[in-house]
């Protein structure tokens, strides 16, 4: 009888594409993926360990998940990705009632994991992470059939004092061009209209293969791939910014003006105690050079509040510095102590009430600007893609070139509702929408025409 197996995905876009890449090797295998997990004979979480809440979860799940097998028919509980390549003795220990622990490396492996499982009931398949998925391995996913993650690296080579990541995904290792090129073309024929290129640090793609590859090489070819309207940048770095590459993104017009770049402070001691090997004035340069180079780019950052030693006069500084920049885009993370990292081990951690309350204070400043920059869009037509339907108001969703999906707003559309509950616009169907409404992060707006 086939197993079914139920994928629960936690964390970040790099983690759902390992998820997607064993749900498409399970299913070569012939395993029966399926959503519903009190239906699965089998349940896989792949786990986030990022941060203290995003270990709470992927514990909160896995204890969820475990509960139905009390009476229920799952047999395999299996707990993959971040958090079993970070504490798989200890979870081993503390959570017997998980059958499987596998690390972030050992993905192509899962199917055969699984077989072997039954064997020799060996629990831990946690190794030096080396694996680098390409455009033949098989890959099921879940994201909407327009818009799809494409991961062009993995790994990360710096050495920052607060992050976890190169333990847990080690060294950083680009994929060739060519790779990336088949497959975007691939999912180009599959319909999709949007991609999303990801990495640790998308500046770095190809740097460590010594043989020319560079971004700026990779999005000359993406741009020739018909079918795709958006290519996006995500989660690169303030470094190598070069002229070529910023030119490039101006000039085409596939390629979204948008780029998530997390700076994390402005405070120049505090750079240095993060070891970003960024002053604040080079943060400062590194925006002004983006604005100069595309001035309609649309900035998403992230911050850190509450770093080990952050005085008062530096989160004020960094108050000013959003003020003064003015980011269209902000996410705001409490500064989180990681065991293994060398912050946890620096004097003067704050306590969590402090962090609390100027991460309140940030994010209140940032939903100011953010409604200012998207009262100014009132009046203005938007082109937009749809991604779907609200099921709360029965309106048409959708993003444009400055929102990415899942971590930006939306563009809610009025005189958009279903008829009968059946779409009128197919999901992927470009829209130019007239702007009538803001919100803190969303738009709403009317339908003009196509």
């Amino acid at each position: 009888m086939t197993e079914k197996v139920s994928i629960v995905s936690l964390g970040c876009a790099r983690n759902l594409v390992d998820t997607e890449v064993m749900a498409g090797l399970l299913r070569e295998a012939d395993y029966e993926v399926i959503a519903e997990a009190t239906q699965a004979d089998i349940i896989l979480i792949n786990t986030c360990s990022f941060i203290d809440a995003a270990k709470e979860e992927s514990i909160d799940t896995i204890l969820a998940m475990a509960r139905l097998k009390e009476g229920g028919r799952l047999q395999t509980l299996v707990v993959a990705g971040c958090l079993p390549q970070r504490y798989s003795d200890e979870l081993a220990r503390e959570l017997p009632e998980v059958d499987l622990f596998v690390g972030t490396g050992e993905v192509p492996r899962i199917a055969e994991i699984l077989k072997s499982h039954r064997q020799n009931k060996k629990r831990l398949y946690v190794g030096i992470p080396s694996y680098l998925y390409d455009h033949a391995t098989p890959r099921l996913r879940t994201t909407p059939s327009h818009t799809a993650f494409v991961k062009v690296s993995e790994g990360c080579d710096h050495k920052c004092a607060f992050c976890i990541i190169p333990q847990l995904r080690g060294p950083h290792r680009s994929r060739p061009i060519d790779s990336i090129v088949n497959e975007t073309r691939t999912l180009a024929q599959d319909g999709v209209k949007e991609i999303n290129l990801i990495a640790q640090d998308l500046t770095a793609y190809g740097r460590e293969r010594r043989d020319g590859t560079t971004l700026y090489g990779l999005l000359r070819e993406l741009v020739s791939v018909q079918g795709i309207e958006w290519i996006r940048l995500l989660y690169a770095y303030p470094n190598y910014l070069d002229d070529a590459l910023l030119d490039l993104i101006r000039e085409s017009d596939r390629i979204c003006k948008y780029a998530d770049i997390p700076f994390q402070h402005v405070s120049g001691p505090i750079l240095r105690r993060m070891r970003r090997g960024k002053s604040g004035s080079a943060v400062r340069e590194a925006i002004d050079k983006l604005r100069r180079a595309i001035p309609e780019i649309t900035l998403r950052t992230s911050l850190i509040v509450g770093f080990p030693g952050e005085t008062v006069d530096e989160f004020r500084e960094l108050l000013d510095f959003v003020e003064q920049a003015q980011f269209d885009r902000l996410g705001v993370f409490k500064y989180s102590k990681e065991e293994g990292t060398a912050a946890a081990l620096m004097e003067d951690q704050l306590p969590e009430e402090v962090k609390e309350q100027r991460w309140q204070e940030l994010m209140e400043l940032q939903a100011g600007i953010s409604r200012k920059k998207n009262e100014a869009l009132i009046g203005t037509a938007q082109r937009v893609i749809i991604d779907g339907l609200d099921g709360d108001t029965g309106m048409f969703l959708g993003r444009t070139q400055a929102h990415a999906p899942e971590v930006d707003g939306a563009v809610y559309m009025n005189h958009g509702t279903a008829e009968n509950g059946q779409m009128k616009i197919a999901p992927g169907h470009f829209m130019n929408i007239k702007i009538t409404q803001a919100l803190d992060y969303d738009l709403i707006g009317e339908m003009t025409h196509g």
